[in-house]
Order: C-alpha cells, then sequence, then structure tokens
C-alpha cells in the first residue's frame, strides 16, 4: 500500500483499488544502454521504477540528442501514453541497469472502470506534471545556466523530500556531469563553471556525488529578479 501511493499519481486510490494495482504489476528488467522504448511506439504500458536510471529522450532532425529528463527509483514514465492512447512522444533508454514494475494499459482501463473516483487523482497528477514543465521550459529560455542550475537542484530536492525539508539537505546527484547538461539545456563546460559558482557563493558543498544544498542561496539564485 505505501509503496504504491508513494507515487504522486497513485497516492489518492482506494485501498482496494492499489491492492487491484499491485495484482496487475509485472516485473522487467533491462541493462545499460538497453532501449526501453522509442517515439512513436504504441503506449501500451507504464513503467515504475523502482532500481536503477531510465534516460528520455529526443533526436532532433540534425541529428542532436535532447535530453528530457531522467528517472530514477520512485519516478514513473510512460503514463501519458498509458492515460490517452497516443504513441510515445520520447525515446527511453536504460541509463544503468534498471528494473521497474510493468503495468499494462488494458489492465490500467479495468481499474479505472471499476473504480471511476481514481480519475481526480490522475487530473491532480496530470496538472502537476504540466505546471513541472512549465517551469522546466521557462528555466531554459529565459535564465542563465547558475539560475538553470538552482531551480534543478529545488526542484529534485522538494520531490524527494516533500513537504518536510531540513534546512540543509543532502542530495546524492548520480548524474555525470554530461548528462546534466544535456537536461540544462547547456554545454558540460558551462555546467562545471555553474557548478563551481554555486560552491563559491555557498550555495552547495560537494562531497563526491553528494552535494549539502543552502535552500535560502539556491532560491536567491534561481529567482534572480527576485532580490
Amino acid at each position: 500500500m505505501a509503496f504504491w501511493r508513494s507515487f504522486a499519481i497513485f497516492e489518492g486510490f482506494e485501498a482496494e483499488a492499489v491492492a487491484m494495482l499491485d495484482s496487475m504489476a509485472m516485473s522487467r528488467r533491462w541493462v545499460a544502454s538497453e532501449s526501453i522504448f522509442q517515439r512513436g511506439d504504441d503506449g501500451d504500458y507504464i513503467v515504475v521504477v523502482t532500481e536503477g536510471r531510465i534516460k528520455l529522450s529526443l533526436l532532433t532532425a540534425s541529428g542532436r540528442e535532447l535530453t528530457l529528463r531522467y528517472a530514477e527509483a520512485g519516478d514513473i514514465l510512460g503514463e501519458l501514453s498509458l492515460l490517452d492512447g497516443a504513441p510515445r512522444s520520447a525515446d527511453a533508454t536504460a541509463a544503468a541497469a534498471t528494473e521497474a514494475l510493468i503495468l499494462m494499459r488494458h489492465d490500467f482501463e479495468r481499474l479505472q472502470t471499476r473504480f471511476p473516483q481514481t480519475a481526480t487523482s490522475l487530473i491532480r497528477y496530470l496538472v502537476q506534471r504540466l505546471r513541472d514543465t512549465t517551469d522546466q521550459l521557462e528555466s531554459i529560455a529565459l535564465f542563465e545556466i547558475e539560475a538553470r542550475l538552482a531551480r534543478f537542484l529545488l526542484l529534485t530536492i522538494r520531490q524527494y523530500f516533500g513537504d518536510d525539508l531540513p534546512d540543509h539537505p543532502q542530495l546524492r546527484l548520480d548524474l555525470s556531469q554530461t548528462e546534466l547538461a544535456g537536461v540544462l539545456g547547456a554545454s558540460r563546460p558551462k555546467v562545471n563553471r555553474a557548478i563551481v559558482a554555486l560552491e563559491e557563493i555557498g550555495a552547495i558543498t560537494r562531497a563526491g556525488p553528494v552535494l549539502t544544498c543552502d535552500l535560502e542561496q539556491l532560491a536567491l539564485i534561481a529567482e534572480p529578479g527576485a532580490a
């Protein structure tokens, strides 16, 4: 029960709906670099990541790969195609050895028919996804790289800790600088300079892949015009 409700899309489901959800899930594994699905594929299942990391990306007309985001343990992907039946809108590739649970669309539709009240949770989830996407696009279009990095860190911290934020949260960032550059829409050297800049002003402290974050400093950098 707690596992399924830890995902925002399912947190409002009643106990009987969660039990049915659990009975429908199937385990899957992928090795690093293995394709999970490609843009244009049928969106006939949802992926609930339990271990590893999955890259979501697009290939531009010029052949350049644009990284949209990384899904890690505790994330889900493919949910939009699951709900509307449309083809996949991006490529999904295992960035590391990955384990997940699969929910088929025809099973999920059966659950929705039996428990129509789950629609409220789904709508709430989709609205939040739209807002997150808007924030990401705004960051890339309007903000300097330091602000983009600060906004990314704040968003990741909120996703991990929820409303119970410590004063100086620690965040394990397993993305390489090249992967982070893809997420932020910048070059690797610019991302490296941004990390150093945030360190110099005390917004972050690095100890290997673990960042200790100063939320107040990150918020000031994330919204440079708000001060």
